[in-house]
């Protein structure tokens, strides 16, 4: 009976019902769960707090670069009002806490409620009027946005405090005060429970944006990616599907930047709305790890993350090889020169980024062997 019911069905459908049997077999899922193993250990067995931080933000960058790389990589829309949704979920959390005194946990959800809100609300004001603009003018029409929502931020003092910022403090087991004793290497307190909230939605983010593209939504947005008349002459209403793609994304950012305000405990412009840093380094990153890839989100976010973190360090180390060479010294400690030159070599060697350039190098490989037989 199974037989022939599998006999019944097309080779598409023979093809998934085969994926999903094997899907929590194959050497590839095992990788994926071994890594989120390797996260949730690291606290525990690398007492350092510079590590957690570093690891915890390339999370959160993972899951804002993987939203980013669905707009870009998978729909073909480029925007540059990306940044500001993360802003949006950053500053719900931290206004709401912070103008309402001691924190709640219904704070948390209200923020929740409200950065998704804001960010379906703008994304879809955002597509309705600018998505019919191609190309530039598009990417014009959201830089201008994204300004503005920046300029806004550092003059409402009243609300925002500017560039002075927002701190807060967060209810419950997530408290800094919060602490019950030691497990291996780790403190079990506030900072190592937040990690770990962090790392769950991270997760579940990123499984839910794989979902997204690997559903037959996904697959529509590829095609109008790479050829959006066809998808039209399919009979694809490919306004709507754009229209979800970004609405999808911006809800996705705007959970990123509240993890990000959880994490740091404060916010400001600079760290959530700017241009610069904030949307070019998520362009970086998309970049660098591949778009169109998904998993280039994590190798992006690591690489950024951890150059900006252990690069400066080169000052320290300029002193202290060269303690009567002012000039060398100088020379050492230029660190973002260092890092444009890394940039330029990732992108000259890794044209499609890292992901993108390995996955063509592998099918490459099996095309040739393939050949051969």
């Amino acid at each position: 009976m199974g037989n022939k019911m599998t006999q019944e069905l097309t080779p598409v459908q023979q093809e998934r019902l085969q994926e999903q049997q094997t899907r929590y077999t194959q050497p590839a899922f095992l990788m994926q769960l071994g890594f989120v193993g390797i996260l949730a250990l690291t606290p525990l067995v690398i007492p350092s707090f510079r590590v957690m931080d570093v690891v915890a933000k390339i999370m959160i960058f993972t899951v804002v670069v993987a939203s980013y790389d669905l707009l870009l990589g998978y729909t073909g829309i480029f925007s540059l009002a990306h940044g500001m949704f993360f802003g949006i979920g950053a500053y719900s959390v931290g206004l709401i806490i912070h103008h309402s005194g001691a924190p709640h946990w219904y704070h948390l959800i209200l923020a929740i409620l409200v950065a998704v809100g804001l960010s379906v609300a703008l994304s879809l004001v955002i597509t309705f009027f600018s998505l019919r603009v191609k190309a530039i003018f598009f990417a014009m029409m959201t830089l201008a946005l994204a300004e503005f929502a920046d300029i806004l931020a550092v003059t409402w003092y009243d609300l925002t405090l500017a560039e002075d910022g927002v701190s807060f403090s967060l209810p419950g087991i997530f408290n800094v005060n919060w602490s019950v004793g030691k497990f291996l290497a780790a403190d079990i307190n506030g900072r190592l429970m937040t990690y770990y909230l962090i790392l769950i939605i991270a997760v579940l983010l990123f499984v839910g944006i794989l979902r997204f593209v690997r559903s037959p939504v996904g697959r529509v947005l590829k095609s109008i990616r790479d050829n959006e008349q066809r998808s039209v002459a399919l009979g694809f209403k490919t306004l709507r599907y754009q229209v979800l793609s970004t609405v999808f994304s911006s809800a996705i950012a705007s959970f990123a930047g509240i993890l990000f305000a959880m994490w740091l405990r404060f916010v400001n412009p600079t760290s959530v709305l700017s241009i610069n840093p904030l949307m070019l380094s998520i362009l970086l990153m998309l970049i660098i790890g591949g778009m169109g890839t998904l998993y280039g989100a994590i190798i992006g976010a690591a690489f950024i993350m951890i150059i900006e973190t252990w690069l400066p360090e080169l000052q320290k180390l300029g002193v202290a090889l060269f303690p009567n060479l002012e000039f060398a010294q100088r020379l050492v400690g230029r660190w973002e020169l260092y890092f444009g030159i890394l940039f330029i070599l990732v992108v000259f060697f890794f044209p499609k980024g890292f992901v993108g350039t390995a996955r063509n190098i592998i099918a490459q490989r099996k095309m040739v062997s393939s050949e051969s037989k």
